[in-house]
């Protein structure tokens, strides 16, 4: 027995001792964790929150940050979250083994999370967002005893990757997981239904693909269910809508399929459903008439999918509804008067859709809107005058709808109105500015029937007008000098009307302005030059066909953020100023149909950004021949028009041989971007012998037009490498010699003018290669031999070749004799680089002439052809006894325009 208690006493005595021994060494080792180690690997404490509190000279229980177990004196808390700490995490933080709680978050974190994080044992809370931290989570997360009593795991807003480990669900105590905003991949495991106690999922904002598991229906505790933009595709698993708990689910942005469930909100489920936001996927179907059932329902974000049908009318049952986005669907039918029972609404997007009928009055009820958007749908008929009830409305969008009427019942009472949007109408009437109010801060009538004064004199009675868009009335008038006190004023849009006078000096002083498009008026007198000056906030000019004369501005400071630049058709003379090189990022430069007196603008190779260039029908001369030491000049240049000018010399080969843009263009996703829409204007073409305005120009839009010049030499053999060129005219100009074959690359040509020169030859037949040509013109030339009939060729009519004497074969009634048939006998000519020198004076007509004459004395020609490469006199000599042995008469010489 004395042994036995002997026995007890010692062991007593030695846990005592270890459990006491463990105190006094855990705490130094607590300290030497965070002080010495935690602390060396922060390199910058802006703040100096540590390096003021962090000392020997205390307890480390007394730091900031720090939270220790009085009773066993550890510490079990570490927050040092939002302090601007920039660093690493140490590994040997894991020595902390009785920490139930660490906050990192919102530092600058860098580098993996150390994986002895996730190996302790007693962590509740993992806080760690809002960093820079990378790497994957262990593939073993959770397991092996780890991690077991975590209950929030937050890494979101980090550069984490990798797949998330489905070990997961041994997390038994999970109640929130947020990884979003990172770069996770791979598909949501499915075991994340097994934790059962989950109350939030946030995975939005990451590179997630494959289905929703239906697992998820198990959570029966979950409230917030996040998945936005990822690539989820497949339907949403039906289950999920049957968890009674659940008060938002966001999977918007995704590639869901699928349709929403009939018995949505039936039976009991979704009780607590308080936000809906699906948008952004390929959901189709009807809305759901049971959407009526989600009484609790706030939030409800289904746009951009293809929705269809109509609007429910059990939707006015959703009487708690604050939020209702339907915009981009295919949702039909007229909008029932139910909807007037939504006394909460604030916000209600039904735009572009396919609503019509009229928009009903009962709209007028909803007394707490603020966003009102209803534009771009088929409505019809009068404005309903109880909108202008809608005294708390902000924003009113009716836009781009057939609705007619006047505005003048309608806006009156809408003394919160701050954005009014009603283009693309009938409305009529003139403008009641006297009913807007000082909130007002963009107004666009653009496009409909406004008649009268645009602006009234005291327009500056409305001080937050950032934008006014007026175009496509019958707007008459001047524009009020009193527009100069608008210092917000950023847009100015009055094209397309009949607007009078001068430009009033006082538009210097907008220093915000950046778009500024009076297009299509009558205004006069001298452009400001001052606009020059504004062009470090001025981004579009538009001053096209008006009566502008005098100078442009030459003032056109460094920092010019000018895009567009467009005064076509107006009697603006002088030079082009060349401080508009000070514009890089200048897209548009029309300056067409002035009178413009100057030499080619070299100087405009410099500007890297330019896609279109006219310089159309003004007074340039001389030659565009000059070296330059820019290997790739205009390198997205796409429209290149200086036709109706007085250059002359050789064809600028430099350039057609380098127009990056006009080669080996693809037609894929944003390369087929409409980038010219955004500037709201018309450039005119001559395409396919037709002057046609072009309003979109795409990419893939290409077009060179150098007729009505005075242009010599031949065209130059490399031109094909603009395999992209869609419509190319070198028409009423003296280019002389052969069709190079090497048009036959253009692959996707639509048009060529080669009209009224001086070519001779035959037509290459590599011509026929062009299957897109729809518009040939190569007449008042001296082409000969017959005409190509396979391909396009065979839907060319006469006008496409009449003025060539020596031609034969159909359309034309001439008929081919036997030696011009032979064309059509002998194979094409192979492309070779280069060899501007020897097609020139070659034709596969001089190889065959011992046909005509004899195979020795064909076979000689054809040898001095390929010795001397230019034989022009003997060919010459040659053809001038053929043709009097066959009784043709002396060429006409094609007729030159004066």
């Amino acid at each position: 027995m004395e042994r036995h208690w002997l026995h007890y006493f010692f062991l007593v005595a030695v846990l005592l001792s270890v459990h006491s021994t463990s105190l006094g060494q855990n705490i130094d080792d607590d300290q030497s964790s965070i002080l010495t180690i935690l602390k060396s690997h922060i390199t910058s404490d802006s703040f100096n929150s540590l390096a003021n509190n962090w000392t020997t000279k205390t307890s480390v229980c007394s730091w900031i940050g720090v939270t220790c177990d009085l009773r066993h004196n550890r510490v079990t808390e570490l927050d040092i979250s939002d302090m601007g700490l920039v660093g690493t995490i140490p590994p040997e933080i894991g020595n902390l083994s009785s920490l139930v709680s660490l906050d990192m978050s919102g530092n600058f974190f860098h580098g993996h999370i150390p994986r002895s994080i996730f190996n302790m044992s007693r962590l509740e809370t993992i806080l760690l967002q809002n960093n820079s931290l990378s790497g994957n989570l262990p593939v073993d997360i959770c397991s092996h005893g780890s991690l077991q009593r975590l209950q929030v795991l937050s890494l979101h807003q980090n550069n984490m990757y990798g797949e998330i480990p489905s070990t997961l669900d041994q997390c038994v105590q999970l109640l929130v997981l947020r990884l979003m905003f990172n770069n996770f991949t791979g598909h949501v495991p499915r075991q994340i239904g097994n934790i059962t106690g989950l109350t939030s999922i946030f995975l939005n904002f990451n590179n997630l693909d494959g289905t929703i598991p239906e697992e998820i229906g198990n959570l029966n505790q979950l409230q917030i269910l996040s998945m936005e933009s990822n690539k989820l595709t497949g339907p949403i698993p039906p289950n999920i809508f049957n968890i009674s708990s659940l008060q938002i689910i966001s999977i918007s942005n995704n590639n869901l399929s699928g349709i929403l469930p009939v018995d949505l909100c039936s039976h009991g489920s979704l009780d607590s459903l308080l936000q809906i936001y699906l948008e952004e996927n390929m959901l189709h179907g009807k809305l759901p008439s049971n959407l009526g059932r989600c009484s609790k329902l706030k939030m409800l974000v289904l746009s951009s999918n293809k929705l269809s049908g109509a609007l429910p009318r059990e939707i006015g049952n959703m009487t708690s509804l604050k939020f209702l986005w339907l915009r981009n669907n295919s949702l039909s039918g007229i909008i029932d008067q139910e909807i007037g029972k939504l006394h909460n609404l604030t916000v209600l997007n039904l735009s572009r859709n396919q609503f019509s009928g009229p928009i009903t009055p009962a709209i007028g009820n909803l007394s707490k809107m603020k966003l009102l958007y209803l534009n771009e749908n088929n409505f019809s008929g009068t404005i309903p005058s109880e909108i202008g009830d809608l005294n708390l409305v902000k924003y009113l969008l009716l836009g781009d709808n057939r609705l007619s009427g006047q505005l003048t019942n309608i806006i009156a009472n809408l003394t919160s109105l701050q954005i009014l949007l009603v283009a693309n109408n009938e409305i009529s009437g003139n403008i009641s500015w006297d009913l807007f109010t000082s909130n007002i801060v963009a107004i666009d009538l653009s496009n409909n029937l406004f008649e009268g004064n645009s602006m009234p004199l005291d327009i500056d009675r409305f001080p937050s007008l950032i934008s006014i868009n007026l175009a496509k009335n019958k707007l008459s008038g001047r524009i009020p000098y009193t527009i100069g006190n608008l210092s917000p004023l950023s847009h100015l849009i009055l094209h397309s009307n009949e607007l009078l006078g001068e430009i009033p000096l006082s538009i210097c002083n907008l220093t915000s302005l950046s778009y500024f498009h009076l297009s299509s008026n009558y205004l006069e007198g001298p452009i400001p030059q001052c606009l020059g000056n504004s062009s470090r906030s001025l981004r579009v000019l538009h001053l096209r066909g008006n009566s502008f004369h005098g100078p442009l501005p030459t003032t056109f400071s460094k920092g010019c953020l000018l895009e567009s630049l467009n005064i076509n058709g107006n009697k603006l003379d002088g030079k082009l100023p060349q401080s508009l090189v000070n514009c890089g990022n200048l897209q548009v430069l029309d300056i067409g149909n002035n009178q413009i007196q100057d030499v080619f603008p070299f100087w405009l190779e410099t500007l890297v950004e330019l896609r279109v260039l006219v310089l159309r029908s003004n007074r340039f001369d001389g030659t565009i021949l000059q070296d330059s030491n820019n290997e790739l000049p205009f390198p997205k240049l796409q429209v290149f028009d200086i036709s109706k000018n007085g250059f002359n010399g050789s064809l600028p080969g430099r350039y057609l041989n380098n127009f990056r843009a006009m080669m080996d263009v693809k037609e894929n996703g944003t390369e087929k971007g409409n980038w010219f829409s955004n500037y709201q204007e018309t450039i005119v073409f001559v395409l396919k012998g037709l002057e046609l305005p072009v309003v979109r120009i795409l990419t893939t839009f290409t077009t060179i037009d150098l007729s009505d010049n005075i242009f010599s030499g031949t065209i130059p053999q490399n031109i094909g490498s603009l395999n992209s060129l869609r419509y190319l005219n070198l028409s009423r100009n003296n280019i002389t010699r052969n069709i190079p074959a090497s048009l036959g690359n253009m692959s996707i040509l639509e048009s060529l003018d080669l009209s009224s020169n001086r070519l001779v030859g035959e037509i290459p037949l590599r011509l026929t290669k062009l299957t897109f040509l729809s518009k040939l013109n190569i007449s008042f030339n001296n082409v000969d031999g017959q005409i190509p009939q396979s391909g396009q060729f065979a839907t060319f009519d006469n006008s496409s070749y009449m003025g060539n004497s020596g031609l034969c074969g159909f359309p034309l009634t001439t008929k081919c004799k036997q030696n011009d048939n032979v064309q059509t006998l002998v194979p094409e000519l192979p492309h070779v680089d280069n060899e501007s020198g020897f097609i020139d004076g070659f034709s596969w007509r001089a190889v065959v002439l011992g046909y005509g004459s004899g195979f020795v004395f064909g076979t000689t020609i054809g040898y001095y052809i390929f010795r001397y490469e230019r034989p022009k006199w003997f060919v010459g000599l040659f053809f001038k006894a053929q043709d009097k042995i066959n009784g043709i008469g002396k060429r006409k010489v094609a007729p030159r325009r004066t």
